[in-house]
């Protein structure tokens, strides 16, 4: 069997998280089989989808390597082939036209929890006579397209991740809409249970790859496949995400775009790793790898039941890991518009020279992108402000003194490498005669006008460059002579 198939998001909002998720589990068993990845966009609410959303769902798949071998495919554009599919229904008795008003629908519902019964439709339009038809139409009622379900019915599958699954037709809420706003003469607006069953088959998808929340749309699919003729494709309903309470992540829990994830400084590598480890684990107990990497050992039976909890220390995790492997060269890019946004006048051409060795620097210290702007903002501008600590420190018995040294050395030294700060640092400690932990830590006072920060010596050939050292210790001088009176 040729394995087909797809991700077939609404273009209601951003790429969700879960969404994405979907797609990656998709992605990788198309790969493991040598198969088809196709996309579909299922834009039928044309109220709520906006071309923005879309762009949005293309650009995050694009983003997080997820190229589709075959679409995108756009419901809106397919409306005349489900009207034919329904007008099939009708005519072969297995759809019908329903008139209830929206208040009738309510009251039947009403009666239903009275008596303390689950709500459902309780098929009574189902064999109404021309005449009352003609009475509902006269009244100006719009109908529903219903299809036919039949309550005695078993409806079984045997799903990839969840194994045998059965359901009763009486537990379906009766015959269920497949079509609403129908005028006579038309079948009205197809509805989604009833769209997605038509563009599976039109698509040849082999395998229906989704979240468990479509568990419940399973059997009445089933039942619409084979009312028109179509073949089943097998199903696979993986895990939700669900958020720290155990509840399925949404909105509430603010973050849950792959647009939000980006600009909170995740990579594309360690976002799309990640979400490969949200329900399912490699047989080798692997951690980290890329989309190419998993597909190789993808499987339906490592796919866990339960639902799959987020963690965002994991996610830290995993990302830090693509960034402190990631080379200088390659990390510059990603690194530039957190640094542009926070203002620094970087230039990413002019100023290599030591944007690079800056980037090396701060690479291995980076857990997200977004990092960047804390790391370098010691090299943003010539001037600091000093903490209290950093005064403290060159309040310091002799060390006026020592910063003074250094400036004169400065006048006939270049810190072009780390040996070249390392040799101003040894002259002028041995010529003041003071010791080496007190002349590092007054440096990178200041240096850095404060007591944390990156590797001295390698930050000092960043200043250099910069011509941001000479200024500094000067300013430093000044605090230490000041305070020293």
């Amino acid at each position: 069997m040729s394995v087909r198939v797809r991700i077939a998001p609404s273009p209601t909002g951003n790429l969700h998280i879960g969404t994405a998720r979907t797609a990656v589990f998709n992605w990788l068993f198309a790969r493991a089989q040598g198969g088809k990845f196709l996309l579909r966009i299922e834009d039928t609410d044309l109220e709520r989808s906006k071309p923005e959303f879309t762009e949005n769902i293309l650009d995050g798949l694009k983003w997080l390597g997820m190229e589709w071998d075959e679409g995108p495919f756009y419901q809106s554009q397919r409306m005349e082939m489900y009207r034919e599919k329904i007008q099939e229904l009708l005519d072969k008795g297995s759809a019908y036209r329903a008139y209830e008003t929206p208040d009738e629908l309510n009251e039947m519902r009403q009666k239903q929890q009275a008596r303390k019964e689950a709500p459902r439709y309780n098929n009574q339009h189902r064999k109404l006579t021309d005449e009352q038809i003609e009475v509902f139409e006269a009244e100006g009622r719009q109908a529903v397209i219903r299809f036919k379900i039949d309550d005695e019915r078993e409806i079984k599958w045997n799903d990839l991740v969840r194994g045998h699954v059965s359901w009763k037709g009486q537990d379906l809420g009766g015959d269920m809409v497949v079509a609403r706003a129908a005028s006579k003469g038309d079948v009205g607006q197809p509805l989604y249970n009833f769209v997605v069953v038509v563009d599976d088959a039109d698509m040849a998808i082999s395998h229906v790859i989704r979240g468990e929340d479509h568990v419940g749309n399973t059997p009445k699919q089933i039942l619409l496949y084979e009312a028109m003729g179509m073949k089943v494709p097998e199903f696979a309903h993986t895990p939700l995400i669900l958020n720290e309470s155990g509840a399925k992540l949404s909105k509430r829990d603010g973050v849950t775009s792959v647009d939000d994830f980006k600009q909170m400084g995740f990579t594309a590598a360690g976002l799309v790793n990640y979400m490969t480890l949200l329900g399912w684990s490699a047989p080798d107990a692997q951690e980290l790898f890329t989309l190419e990497e998993a597909a190789k050992l993808f499987t339906f039976d490592r796919v866990n039941k339960a639902g799959a909890k987020f963690d965002w220390d994991k996610l830290d995790w995993v990302n830090s890991q693509y960034l402190h492997e990631q080379p200088a060269d390659e990390l510059l890019p990603m690194l530039m518009p957190y640094w542009n946004e926070a203002g620094y006048s970087f230039d990413e051409t002019a100023d290599k020279d030591w944007l690079m060795p800056l980037t090396a620097m701060v690479a291995p210290s980076l857990t997200r992108l977004k990092d960047c702007v804390e790391l370098g903002h010691f090299f943003a501008t010539p001037t600091l402000e000093f903490s209290d600590k950093a005064k403290e420190q060159l309040r310091g018995e002799g060390v006026a003194d020592a910063m003074q040294a250094v400036v004169e050395a400065l006048k006939d030294s270049q810190i072009n490498e780390p040996d070249d700060a390392k040799g101003v640092i040894n002259r002028v400690t041995k010529a003041q005669g003071v010791k080496k932990g007190l002349m590092m830590r007054s440096l990178r006072a200041a240096l850095m006008g404060d007591m944390q920060g990156p590797d001295l010596v390698e930050s000092w050939v960043i200043l250099h460059k910069r011509g941001f050292d000479q200024q500094r210790l000067e300013k430093a001088v000044e605090i230490a002579k000041a305070q020293s009176l």
